[in-house]
């Protein structure tokens, strides 16, 4: 791991996150106050991002609701997403980008785009790690599904906090994870069993435990088990939105796109095939769809006479969501909570490979009533499959009709969990 965190230097451009900031011989420190009550809240999250958008999007939302449920509170994402620079943060958010990685397709990893081994760039983000830790000096660090960080790369942040014994420590995890069996394979391997048990004082689930439970096969002790709360999903914001594209029109989006190809040639079929399926289609192909890949895409599209249009990235994509008159989507946890949030009659086909996790999520919001699937062995993956799935998009419910209570807190539970940490008030965990 990082040899010194000295021999690095974290600059945060945006001046609302640090209010008093000292120059020294070691670099930058952010926000060198005195340890009191009177200190406005600072929290850090740690999003390893090797691969898509889904943990970015979860914490900024997280970080969004923190911040504006208290005006005095900053928040700071540590992120590893190449594409973090490109949406916009809430006010008194920001993000510090770590060196990226790629997972290669025989499942080993290699640094983006800097000339380093594996284990070089992996001693890099640790060492930035510890080193904004130690300079933002967070009262709460909330670290998203991977309890030891990518690689252990967070490990000795952790050794770090608890020792200092300041900093409350939480592991986020989203609804679903994987199949039990392979879950625990990988934690074991991971000691990531051993890292929850010692490191962290909550453990929050994004989700219901009467819907999935993600921790199902874990071998946690009983009193690691009793400080899991269960938030809720996490509710999009439903405030003001831009003015969509022109209706009707139905909204096709595979998330950050980097598995999406199946799921959109499926689409651009059906609407090859069936002249007369309607209405038109706004496909946003995500930022990680492979350029050869959309420029064979484009070309269908063009073909398809204003049928199908088709943008790279949008990250103002509730606009898209709050305008559509359906949605076709693969099963992420925050395309599936912008579903939720938008009340929208909704088609998911879901990715079975690397991860059963979005079957798994896709299965039960079928089984609840709020979504239908596009089940590859159930429905066939063809274009007949989707013309029929699109053309009976108008007689689906609405999520609303079969949301129970609790479903869509996420935020304003995490807010609440938020005040009483920093409170040090007791741990009153949820079932």
């Amino acid at each position: 791991m990082a040899s010194s965190a000295r021999e690095y230097t974290i600059i945060v451009a945006n001046p609302q996150i640090c209010t008093e900031t000292e120059m020294t011989g070691e670099g930058m420190s952010l926000g060198k106050t005195h340890q009191d009550a009177a200190r406005a809240p600072r929290i850090l999250f740690y999003s390893h991002d090797t691969f898509g958008l889904g943990h970015l999007r979860r914490s900024r939302a997280l970080a969004g609701a923190i911040t504006q449920a208290d005006p005095r509170a900053s928040a700071l994402i540590l992120t590893g997403s190449p594409v973090a620079g490109r949406f916009t943060f809430p006010r008194r958010v920001d993000h510090v980008r770590l060196p990226g990685v790629t997972k290669r397709a025989d499942g080993s990893y290699a640094a983006r785009t800097i000339g380093m081994g594996i284990d070089e760039v992996t001693e890099l983000r640790s060492g930035l790690i510890q080193t904004a830790v130690q300079q933002f000096e967070p009262d709460i660090l909330i670290v998203d599904k991977e309890p030891t960080g990518f690689r252990g790369e967070l490990l000795p942040t952790l050794e770090h906090l608890q020792s200092h014994g300041r900093t409350k420590l939480v592991l986020g995890l989203r609804d679903v994870l994987d199949e039990p069996e392979v879950l625990a394979a990988e934690w074991d391997r991971k000691d990531a069993v051993t890292a929850t048990e010692r490191f962290y004082h909550e453990i929050w689930v994004y989700g219901l435990r009467s819907i999935y439970d993600p921790t199902e096969g874990l071998p946690l002790a009983p009193q690691v088990q009793s400080r899991i709360h269960w938030t809720g999903y996490l509710r999009r914001d439903l405030g003001p939105v831009d003015e969509p594209p022109q209706q009707p029109y139905i909204l096709i989006t595979p998330g950050g796109g980097g598995d999406g190809k199946a799921m959109v040639n499926l689409v651009l079929s059906a609407y090859e095939q069936d002249p007369d399926l309607s209405p038109r289609a706004v496909l946003v192909y995500g930022p990680f769809l492979s350029g050869e890949q959309r420029d064979e895409f484009e070309t269908r599209v063009a073909a398809l006479n204003g049928r199908v249009t088709a943008v790279g990235f949008e990250s103002r994509i509730e606009t898209l969501f709050a305008g559509a008159a359906g949605v076709v989507c693969m099963g992420g946890y925050n395309t599936f909570c912008e579903v939720l949030s938008f009340d929208q009659k909704a088609v998911i086909v879901p990715r079975t490979t690397p991860r059963l996790e979005q079957w798994i999520r896709a299965s039960r919001a079928e089984d609840l009533g709020l979504v239908k699937m596009l089940d590859e062995n159930r429905d066939g993956l063809t274009p007949q499959a989707m013309i029929a799935a699109i053309r009976d998009l108008p007689n689906q419910p609405l999520p609303s009709q079969a949301i129970g209570a609790g479903l869509l807190d996420g935020l304003d539970y995490v807010t609440t969990r938020i005040q009483a940490l920093l409170r040090n008030e007791p741990e009153r965990a949820t079932g």
